[in-house]
């Protein structure tokens, strides 16, 4: 991949974004970042030569081709795509309306559906390309009270891994970053984070309970965005990264705990999970 790279960033006007475009400009690459408010983009990462701020809500298909086009008419080409957008829709499941379900996929999931193909023919035409999608741990560990949240993500996971085998041949590579806790506004209530609006009496005290850990941890998360970001950077730069990446020792270690419990999982029921072939062998 060439130096200095095109780095296309969605949800760059605030937390990882915001620190993932200052970082690729940092290191003198050229960067697209997008948010739903282009001004918004350009007052938090700040004024620089090589950075075009572009409005871009990703759940807009449409928007998302016309964002993709004023970048490759500004710089030419797309190298790093970095789909980062994205919001945390708490509660249990049945204190979810459909449409909050609904709204959460289209955000996290669809979102980054509608960027990555309206950038990949340009990376197939160009032979390379980075696609690095920040899912989360809750992308491989789900718990109670992230039902909507984590639907998303693991959506994504399948989504990349599957990509991966399909756009690898014409140099074009899939990440998946899972981070842990990190210390952004993403669990900042009516900004990043929102609650479900169904109240269900039985879910009461330990909806209560989630709400309370949530809150206690805004604002104490552990992760530092900024070092995230120059990890990013690093992999964008890597001749073949890896397919998936926990960012954090929270993230590592609960992934690695799942990979356990999968396993185990894998090999409990042997009389339930085995010898259910057709009696002969294959037709």
């Amino acid at each position: 991949m060439t130096h200095p790279q095109v780095w296309f960033i969605t949800g760059a006007s605030r937390g990882m974004g915001t620190e993932f475009a200052r970082a690729a400009l940092d290191a003198g690459h050229h960067v697209v970042a997008t948010g739903r408010d282009a001004q918004r983009v350009l007052n938090t990462v700040g004024e620089h030569d090589n950075l075009l701020a572009v409005a871009l809500d990703v759940t807009d298909e449409t928007a998302a081709t016309t964002a993709v086009a004023a970048a490759t008419e500004q710089f030419g080409r797309i190298d790093v795509l970095v789909n980062n957008a994205g919001s945390f829709q708490a509660g249990f499941f049945e204190e979810l309306s459909a449409k909050q379900f609904r709204t959460q996929m289209d955000t996290n999931f669809f979102g980054a559906l509608n960027v990555t193909r309206a950038v990949l023919p340009i990376m197939r035409q160009q032979r390379s390309g980075r696609i690095i999608s920040i899912s989360s741990t809750a992308g491989i560990v789900a718990n109670a009270g992230g039902s909507a949240y984590s639907a998303s993500k693991f959506a994504l996971e399948g989504w990349m891994e599957a990509l991966r085998g399909e756009v690898e041949p014409f140099g074009i590579y899939t990440t998946v970053v899972e981070p842990g806790f990190f210390r952004t506004d993403l669990l900042a209530e009516g900004n990043s984070t929102f609650w479900g609006d169904v109240h269900v009496d039985d879910y009461a005290p330990l909806s209560d309970q989630a709400k309370g850990f949530f809150r206690s941890m805004e604002g104490q998360q552990s992760g530092d965005p900024a070092k995230l970001a120059q990890t990013i950077i690093k992999l964008a730069t890597m001749a073949e990264p890896p397919l998936r990446l926990p960012a954090g020792e929270d993230s590592v270690d609960g992934i690695v705990q799942k990979g356990t419990q999968l396993a185990e999982q894998a090999r409990a029921f042997p009389e339930l999970s085995n010898d259910l072939n057709h009696e002969g062998g294959a037709a």
